[in-house]
């Protein structure tokens, strides 16, 4: 640590409490919502966006992909930027940059137009994610940050399945047009509150350069893996292009962890990732939102192309979805102190896995209903525990670039779920068979179930001083 990073440090230790800090919280909240439903409000309107748009199967999943693979992608330098500038600065503007690419998506006629809006939005996604994070394990100290962070972490998981009760109710009404209008009034609200709320204050290291060089090599990566996966739908899973695909992406991962060691201004430490606790919590929040976007985008399509529901009829089911999600990250939240991690996501991937083996079988759609619920709840819990054991105990000089991993892995995962669940469902989502189905939640549930042992060998136990 440089002397100043270390003065900068005791500064934020020794201050007083912001006396409006939940209160920022909740506006922060808010905005982080507005992300996560980008991601699951958009899942209930993709039929009637194929529809209107004429969009193929690869175009569809791209409508999630392209979001969350820009949002992952660019969250590195959007942590590094808030450390280096002050993270109100990069707040505001990824609000701003979110908010008016948020209304050329709904303004969207093609599908060049719509997944361009999609990846101006995930920019702004990048900025703004990972500097409220910041803001908010900066804000808080000890027993309020693990609160803080339970709170934020349970209105990113309910957030989600929210989105889908919300994506019904937007699509049955105005129109699925009105799933990104949405975003721009709330989006101004938050912007001028935040403006008066927030302290002021600048980065670590102002001089600093960016590493763009590094943020291009990591989305570029991802972009292959992602692109292998939906390819693979469509073409299969063992041909020579997804393979050459996959090897460019290990190729372009191992040259950006080169890159940031030889850097002069290096987007990230990438020791970070060494420690067990950042390991853990990186792992487990990809794992979360792999899971949790790919039972939303299997359950959207399957309520409404193989059962015939309406957009509202499928957004109602999803309601008791929202409340195990929330329920799960609450009991979570207030569990984590006494029992210890381990335990918790351990036994949160085994509810998921149990969850989504019943859809995985031929039954009544009501049984559906209660798999995903029940999958949610475990998922739910996967959040919280990701978050408390990723940033628990990072110095405030490390809050940026460590919310930034975090938030990275979060959209990366979101990517990949709907990735490989689209092309695993493939045969029925372009058909209309239920085949498809069943498969993609038999993998999700296997996913889980494999999760769930890793997940106990490499979760730390509770430290002794705490038992």
């Amino acid at each position: 640590m440089t002397t100043h990073e270390a003065h900068e440090s005791a500064v934020r230790h020794d201050a007083a409490p912001h006396p409006q800090r939940w209160r920022i919280l909740g506006f922060l909240g808010v905005a982080q919502l507005m992300l996560i439903l980008d991601v699951t409000v958009v899942a209930i309107a993709l039929p009637h966006i194929e529809t209107d748009l004429g969009l193929s199967r690869a175009a569809l999943t791209w409508t999630v992909s392209a979001y969350t693979l820009t949002f992952g992608g660019l969250m590195l330098l959007g942590g590094r930027i808030a450390d280096l500038v002050g993270a109100k600065r990069v707040v505001l503007a990824g609000l701003l940059i979110f908010t008016a690419a948020s209304l050329v998506t709904g303004l969207a006629g093609s599908a060049e137009m719509l997944l361009g809006g999609r990846v101006a939005q995930g920019i702004g996604a990048a900025l703004l994610s990972p500097s409220a994070l910041s803001l908010v394990v900066n804000l808080f100290t000890g027993h309020e940050r693990n609160k803080a962070l339970g709170v934020w972490s349970a209105l990113g998981g309910g957030g989600a399945a929210l989105g889908v009760l919300l994506g019904g109710l937007i699509t049955a009404g105005p129109g699925w047009p009105w799933v990104f209008y949405i975003n721009v009034p709330i989006g101004l609200v938050i912007i001028t509150a935040l403006a008066a709320m927030l302290p002021g204050g600048g980065g670590v290291a102002p001089r600093a350069r960016l590493d763009v060089f590094g943020a291009l090599l990591v989305t570029g990566s991802s972009a292959a893996v992602i692109y292998a996966l939906i390819r693979a739908g469509d073409h299969g899973w063992l041909t020579a292009t997804t393979g050459w695909l996959v090897s460019l992406a290990a190729v372009g991962y191992t040259a950006f962890v080169v890159w940031q060691k030889r850097a002069r201004s290096p987007l990230m430490d990438v020791a970070l990732l060494a420690r067990r606790p950042v390991a853990t919590g990186t792992f487990l929040i990809l794992m979360a939102t792999a899971l949790m976007v790919a039972v939303f985008f299997l359950g959207t399509f399957y309520f409404q192309h193989a059962r015939g529901y309406g957009a509202l009829h499928t957004g109602l089911l999803f309601l008791p979805v929202a409340l195990a999600t929330m329920l799960g990250a609450h009991l979570t939240g207030r569990a984590i102190a006494r029992v210890g991690a381990r335990p918790l996501a351990v036994g949160g991937l085994i509810i998921a896995a149990a969850g989504m083996a019943v859809p995985a079988m031929p039954v009544h759609p009501a049984a559906v209903v209660v798999g995903v619920a029940v999958a949610a709840a475990g998922t739910g819990a996967l959040f919280v525990v990701a978050s408390a054991t990723a940033l628990g105990q990072v110095a405030p000089h490390e809050a940026g670039i460590a919310s930034g991993i975090v938030s990275t892995f979060h959209e990366f995962g979101a990517s990949i779920g709907a990735a490989v669940i689209s092309s695993v469902a493939a045969a029925s989502l372009i058909g209309d068979t239920l085949t498809g189905f069943r498969d993609g939640f038999f993998v999700a549930a296997l996913a889980a179930a494999g999760a769930a042992i890793i997940a106990g060998m490499l979760t730390p136990g509770r430290p002794a001083q705490s038992r």
